[in-house]
């Protein structure tokens, strides 16, 4: 294996992990924004206000992108298998 080779498959994996992780995290911002919003104009600076609306949100936005977060999963694992078959 050269070590382009080797680029491809981390810059492939790097790239999985952000089509993975993206949608969740982006959910969580932007409810962490509008709490904070929130909070500010009406200076209420209780700490679990922020918590747990946020992790209602990312674990709905879990719920509904779990079919693209598997297949982006399977696509790189199933490139990454036929790579390995290859003989590196």
């Amino acid at each position: 294996m050269t070590g382009a080779e080797l680029l491809d498959i981390a810059r492939d994996g790097i790239w999985t992990l952000i089509k993975v992780a993206g949608p969740p995290m982006i959910v969580g911002l932007f409810v962490g924004v509008a709490i904070a919003l929130f909070q500010a104009l009406t200076q209420i600076q209780e700490m679990t206000l922020v918590f747990v609306p946020k992790i209602l949100a990312i674990f709905v936005s879990l719920g509904l992108a779990f079919p693209f977060m598997g297949q982006a999963l399977a696509g790189y694992m199933s490139r990454l298998a036929v790579h390995i078959a290859a003989g590196g």
